[in-house]
């Protein structure tokens, strides 16, 4: 992630090209939630998988040769969704989200 070259929403990664020697030639890294990821990966092993470098990330790496257009259209979208909702949860003074100061 860190050098590679990559897409982002401010300073906030949506996807890269993988730099860690773990993952396969040809991989993307890409930006989704712990939750998704599992999902992602049951559903589709032979395009979405993980390795251990990556493992506390929330992103999910993408085999570029497996995935059609359509799919890593809305994998963008869903990438970008991600960055936006989390860049919005920052953005929220503390009471409004709901926490309270003591």
């Amino acid at each position: 992630m860190y050098g590679s070259p990559a897409l982002k929403l401010g300073d906030r990664m949506i996807a890269c090209i993988a730099s860690n020697k773990s993952a396969e030639p040809g991989t993307l890294v890409l930006r989704t939630t712990f939750e998704q990821r599992d999902v992602m990966i049951a559903e589709e092993p032979e395009t979405y998988y993980l390795k251990p470098h990556y493992e506390t990330f929330p992103v999910v790496l993408v085999r570029l040769r497996r995935v059609t257009r359509d799919a890593m259209n809305d994998l963008l979208a869903g990438a970008f969704r991600v960055v936006s909702d989390d860049a919005a949860k920052k953005k929220r003074p503390a009471s409004r989200r709901g926490t309270s100061r003591s």
